[in-house]
């Protein structure tokens, strides 16, 4: 390397450096709060190098880039976790979206077949993936990708997450599929027709059109076929549904619910478990769990294989079961909601109702552990312990009838036992 050469690659590395250490405004950082995210930012550049990134790409990737508070708003309302189940399918699973899904198939039927071919996934379910993440192509968000994984990386309870898939969308940017400017997303960094993040994008996208590039934003071919490979890859069945609503015993024993307890379908009916609307079911030697998304008192599904393969998209159960019955709706004009109607009454709990719930709990010494506001394995163990003692159906629902009794009952125990 020549003395001009080296000296124009000094130029530019300094130049480069200069931009991260003072922001991307072009002058020192005017707070503290600036200051610290730059520092950050500089101190994310090994572990993007590590990844194969170069410094070009890193500084072009962080050029006006700053944490969006938003984000973290986001984060901690999520619809499928803080939704009643009933209000998430009626918006998601409505008559326009279903009747869109079928224009859609009249549209790309021949790309939907082709890709049904090579990966063995149904085109109702590619559909009604599309059709939940971003109806159908109309909304794939507009968030700047970096700016939100950074945000989420840099603060709040996601950091790890945030991290790892900044470190992947840099990777995304490195290989040229798609430019620093047009890489934008949902706030949680996932990205095109059918919202992949970016480590999925990189282990599971697929260049179906041949062009050389995985575009998951402007290919309905790539985003398609690479949500399809995604399924594939996570042992989708080809052929099977997702599982059927069931009518339940009146003695059931709800603590064989949940998605742990698995039987075959035979081993449940011969225990008086019967698929909804007198049906039968068409594989009865398929392994199946039951679950109630609203305790008891609403609709109890079996899930069977393809079921978790669609947690691996969305790991929320109000999620799956919506994608499942818009493939059905769209599949079957006939087809109407399920047969039980959902208990409106028995609200899932907001956030500080998941934190009260579980001191409650504790306080009666029914639940060991952190007190986190997750509603894991324990606290509905725990929730199913209180409602045997108490006389409740044992579904281990923590709603916000379980959380009244629960303080009503505390209530009670102070008046009888003043300190």
């Amino acid at each position: 390397m020549g003395a001009a050469t080296r000296f124009v690659s000094t130029f530019i590395t300094l130049a480069l450096l200069g931009t991260l250490l003072h922001g991307p405004w072009g002058a020192a950082p005017a707070n503290a709060a600036s200051t610290a995210f730059t520092r950050w930012v500089e101190r994310m550049w090994p572990l993007a190098r590590n990844k194969g990134v170069t410094r070009e790409t890193f500084t072009l990737a962080f050029s006006g880039v700053k944490p969006d508070p938003e984000i973290l708003e986001r984060a901690e309302r999520q619809p499928e976790f803080v939704t009643p189940i009933w209000d998430y399918l009626a918006a998601r699973v409505s008559e326009k979206r279903i009747a869109k899904g079928r224009e859609m198939l009249r549209e790309h039927g021949p790309l939907l077949r082709k890709i049904e071919t090579r990966y063995g996934v149904g085109r109702y379910i590619l559909l009604a993936i599309w059709g939940m993440e971003t109806t159908y192509g109309q909304f794939m968000g507009d968030k700047n990708v970096i700016r939100s994984l950074a945000t989420l990386a840099y603060d709040g309870s996601r950091r790890k997450f945030g991290r790892s898939q900044l470190l992947a969308a840099l990777q995304i940017l490195q290989r040229g599929d798609i430019t620093p400017a047009k890489m934008t997303g949902s706030w949680a960094g996932a990205m095109g027709h059918t919202q992949f993040i970016p480590a999925t994008y990189n282990a599971y996208a697929v260049d179906f059109t041949g062009d050389g590039r995985r575009d998951v934003w402007g290919s309905r071919a790539d985003a398609l076929a690479s949500a399809a490979n995604y399924l594939k890859v996570s042992k989708w069945r080809p052929g099977e549904t997702w599982g059927y609503e069931v009518d339940l015993p009146k003695r059931f024993d709800y603590a064989l619910s949940g998605r742990k307890r698995i039987k075959t379908l035979a081993q449940w009916k011969a225990l008086g478990v019967k698929r909804a609307r007198g049906l039968d079911f068409p594989r009865p030697g398929d392994r199946a769990s039951i679950i109630l998304p609203a305790g008891a008192n609403g609709p109890a599904f079996a899930i069977i294989n393809n079921f978790r393969v669609l947690l691996r998209y969305n790991n929320a159960t109000s999620y799956a079961l919506a994608v499942g019955h818009l493939a059905d709706r769209i599949r079957d004009p006939g087809a109407t909601g399920f047969s039980k109607p959902w208990p409106v009454d028995y609200l899932p709990l907001a956030r500080g109702e998941r934190f009260e719930l579980q001191r409650l709990l504790a306080a009666r010494g029914l639940l060991r552990g952190k007190i986190d506001g997750v509603l894991g394995t324990g606290t509905r163990a725990a929730v199913r312990a209180y409602q045997k003692i108490s006389g409740m159906a044992v579904d281990g629902y923590p709603s916000v009838v379980v959380l009244k009794h629960l303080a009503h009952a505390a209530a009670d125990r102070r008046k009888r036992n003043p300190r």
